[in-house]
């Protein structure tokens, strides 16, 4: 299965989506436990949620699932929340802290490594090559990164995650209009947010948001809650719930992507 899909639009907002897939090849697959095999921590039916919200944006899609290796994190292994408890770019636990690999079948380093190289790699030269493409075109271009998860894990965090958590890395990846615009809106809604809360964005957001050469970034983490009808299994896709969440997210991209026509333009 190729490790990313694309779907090139002529918008200047591009959607990135590296937590949605499911694909586990099998000789990976048969190293997870029983735990492992429920893949948790999908960000469930992002894509669909996300589906048809602003026309012509484009969207690049991991295919494999983030126990494989986390398209998020940083490829060095460098940890993006020094002290604070998360998952690894080849996860050895669910966001619950616990293991979802058989006893012995951990990826070691070659492991993580060609892992890297087939599934990693791949995604960020397809979303690289979408951000110069936009870029060339628009003079800037717009990178947001769509999540999701639970609204309530204590291994990461405590108490219950607003519905919009927005990560613009203290506002380093973006330029303040645009993350002005998209606090407002999510703040403005029937739906509870927060700026630069627990999720602050992560490798994606900022390795390429860097707003002096024309790039900006945006991580937008939503609270399952929002949209599935239980953050459990089969993790069922909720219309009612999610009606209303689209409805922000729709204003929120409409709004940075009429935000990006006035910018400075960028070679």
């Amino acid at each position: 299965m190729n490790p990313v899909t694309v779907r090139a639009g002529d918008s200047p907002v591009i959607l990135g989506f590296p937590h949605g897939g499911t694909f586990v090849p099998d000789a990976i697959r048969a190293r997870l436990n029983d735990n492992g095999l429920i893949l948790a921590d999908t960000d469930w039916h992002i894509a669909r949620l996300y589906d048809g919200l602003l026309p012509g944006a484009t969207c690049v899609e991991a295919t494999f699932h983030r126990y494989v290796i986390d398209a998020n994190r940083d490829p060095s292994g460098h940890s993006l929340y020094p002290g604070q408890n998360t998952t690894t770019l080849c996860p050895l636990t669910d966001f619950d802290g616990v293991p979802i690999w058989k006893s012995g079948q951990e990826p070691a380093a070659d492991d993580i490594e060609a892992r890297r190289k087939q599934f990693h790699a791949p995604y960020h030269a397809a979303l690289a090559a979408e951000v110069e493409r936009v870029k060339s075109r628009h003079g800037v271009a717009i990178v947001h990164d769509c999540h999701s998860i639970r609204s309530r894990i204590p291994y990461l965090f405590d108490g219950v995650l607003p519905d919009f958590n927005i990560g613009t890395d203290n506002g380093k990846t973006c330029d303040a209009g645009i993350e002005r615009l998209a606090a407002g809106i999510a703040a403005a809604s029937s739906r509870t947010s927060v700026l630069n809360g627990r999720f602050r964005g992560g490798w994606t957001t900022r390795h390429y948001g860097q707003p002096g050469s024309g790039v900006h970034a945006i991580q937008m983490e939503i609270a399952q809650s929002a949209y599935l009808a239980e953050e459990a299994p089969p993790f069922a896709f909720d219309p009612a719930k999610a009606d209303v969440t689209r409805s922000v997210l729709r204003d929120i991209l409409a709004a940075i992507a009429s935000c990006a026509q006035r910018m400075p333009r960028h070679g």
